[in-house]
């Protein structure tokens, strides 16, 4: 049955669609004879609903139960990480690992392989999301699919974030895929403006009414990349980029979100469910900053773009189709500008999921920790370098 429902999608995800598909209402309605390519237009104009045209699927062949051969039952514990190499990624795949999950990752042919998570004890194949016929043989034997996975700063939006998603979404269904996590943005559903958000909202939307047993786990935004940002360019006393927004973002470790991740996943109440993970407290970039001076024991230099500067730069390229990706990008000053916080009361989702609010990670104390090994580290090898100094 496995090998029948691969060659179906492999077969008519690998042919172009042969009629012009239209925009309907989001309910996805699955047919047992065709599964097509996804080719949904995606509005990016303020207010108006995301749509997508009715979609075909041979999911209803798919088997009710998780045996895809004979004798051969999906087991409970394994997953498929896609996106398995970025900053959450990469720890969704350790914490799985460390739990005793067996670990396949979906990551795309590049010159330099991802070895380190083979070093780990995961099983790397390739795929590509923008290549739909690559997916159906990654999902084989795969109890859970765990979606982490976004474009790359280079590539259209809507390659990877929408027609990558949709397709790997139509495949879940269709090879029989139990339970499929979906990770999204904070207040994605209040910036249609911004189409990476709207793009989120609207993969939510689709996930849900494909009848995919999922839970959608909404991010604020991720501790790991104020290192880059702030603390590495802080310390080799480099410029460092800001803002005048007034925007608050309660930051966290993405090694807490995996965490929490699995005590969701094995959590049946949740099933369904759409959850935000947010951090203890919400920062403004300036305050971020502040705390990098303090803990480095320096002062930064900080070169402020004015948010109207962004806003200015995003309508100049959207009036070149070339310079239209980045135009996506800079959207994201429409939200700078809005005084949003992307914080939530995290009370309720602690007592959901079992947690104490005392074991997730502040900001201060992460970058404390970092300031800490990194100055060490630094000491060290100016020590030794003062050892190995010869004098003539």
């Amino acid at each position: 049955m496995a090998s029948t429902i691969y060659a179906q999608l492999t077969n008519s995800l690998s042919s172009p669609p042969s009629r012009k598909l239209s925009s309907l209402s989001w309910r996805t309605m699955f047919d047992a004879s065709t599964l097509s390519p996804p080719n949904f237009p995606i509005s990016t104009t303020k207010g108006k609903n995301c749509s997508v045209p009715k979609v075909v699927c041979s999911a209803q062949a798919a088997p009710a139960a998780v045996n895809l051969a004979p004798g051969t039952p999906v087991r409970s514990t394994s997953i498929l990480v896609v996106g398995a190499t970025g900053t959450l990624g990469r720890q969704v795949v350790r914490r799985a690992l460390d739990e005793g999950y067996d670990v396949r990752c979906l990551v795309r042919p590049r010159p330099a392989p991802a070895d380190f998570l083979r070093d780990w004890g995961a099983t790397v194949v390739n795929a590509d999301l923008s290549k739909p016929e690559t997916i159906p043989a990654t999902l084989i034997g795969i109890h859970t699919v765990i979606d982490c996975a976004t474009g790359r700063p280079e590539e259209p939006i809507k390659t990877v974030d929408w027609e990558g998603k949709v397709a790997l979404i139509q495949c879940a269904k269709a090879m029989g895929i139990q339970k499929f996590i979906f990770f999204s943005i904070h207040n994605c559903d209040k910036h249609p403006e911004v189409p990476l958000m709207e793009i989120k909202h609207c993969t939510e939307k689709f996930l849900r009414d494909s009848g995919l047993n999922h839970i959608v786990i909404r991010l604020c935004g991720f501790m790991q990349g104020l290192i880059g940002q702030y603390a590495v360019p802080i310390l080799e006393e480099k410029s460092v980029w800001g803002t005048d927004a007034p925007t608050r973002i309660a930051y966290m470790d993405t090694q807490d979100i995996a965490r929490l991740t699995f005590i969701a996943l094995r959590n049946e109440n949740i099933n369904g469910k759409l959850l935000t993970f947010a951090g203890p407290r919400a920062w403004t970039t300036q305050e971020v900053i502040t705390l990098c001076e303090r803990l480095a024991g320096q002062d930064a230099n900080v070169t402020t773009v004015p948010v109207s500067v962004l806003r200015l730069t995003r309508q100049l390229t959207r009036l070149f189709e070339w310079t239209n990706d980045v135009a996506d990008r800079l959207a994201f000053s429409e939200v700078l500008t809005s005084d949003t916080v992307f914080s939530v009361p995290m009370t309720e989702t602690y007592s959901l999921l079992g947690v104490d609010a005392k074991d997730v990670s502040s900001l201060e104390k992460y970058l404390q920790d970092y300031f800490t090994n990194i100055l060490k580290k630094l000491k060290d090898l100016k020590a030794q370098s003062k050892q190995t100094d010869i004098f003539f």
